[in-house]
């Protein structure tokens, strides 16, 4: 097998992948763990739910151990909480931003775009339960080519950038 080409820096559960062991791909997170919590919604029978999360290395979005130009495509799905509660299934499902993550995700897309090689492809994931996409979007000087809006409320994004070439207008 060769180098994998695709960089998932935040994978968490890995919920978007069809093939959550996907070999093409390096799944990278900054946690490792299982969490558990109560849950009879929705007829659980259980009254349990669980989310693993379990990445092949253990990495930080905003400081990726990788070479320029190493991947073909980024999946850069951050986590987009700021507000949430301490045992709350959401946070720890995506993960919650830190009071700095304005510096954060700022910092994450130079180092998303960094790694990617000329021309390369940038797929951005954003829910904008708490924050705004057009907020986010000011944080890097990439515009994205185009995207999707989905999700049962229509807040979640996807958006699809490209790296331009050392030089090249973006």
């Amino acid at each position: 097998m060769s180098e994998p080409v695709v960089l998932d820096p935040c994978c968490g559960s890995r919920m978007m992948w069809f093939d959550k062991e996907d070999a093409r791909c390096v799944f990278g997170d900054q946690r490792r763990e299982t969490i558990t919590v109560t849950d009879n919604s929705r007829g659980n029978a259980s009254g349990q739910r669980s989310i693993h999360i379990d990445p092949d290395s253990l990495m930080d979005f905003r400081a990726l151990p990788f070479a320029d130009g190493s991947f073909k495509l980024v999946a850069f799905d951050p986590p987009h909480l700021i507000h949430a509660g301490p045992r709350s299934w959401l946070a720890a499902k995506y993960g919650r931003l830190g009071t700095d993550w304005r510096d954060d995700l700022r910092a994450g897309f130079v180092e998303c775009f960094r790694v990617l090689e000329p021309h390369g492809v940038l797929v951005f994931k954003w829910n904008e339960t708490q924050v705004k996409v057009s907020e986010v979007l000011a944080l890097t000087p990439h515009a994205p080519l185009f995207g999707q809006v989905s999700g049962r409320s229509g807040m979640t994004h996807w958006l699809v950038f490209t790296n331009p070439s050392p030089g090249e207008a973006r």
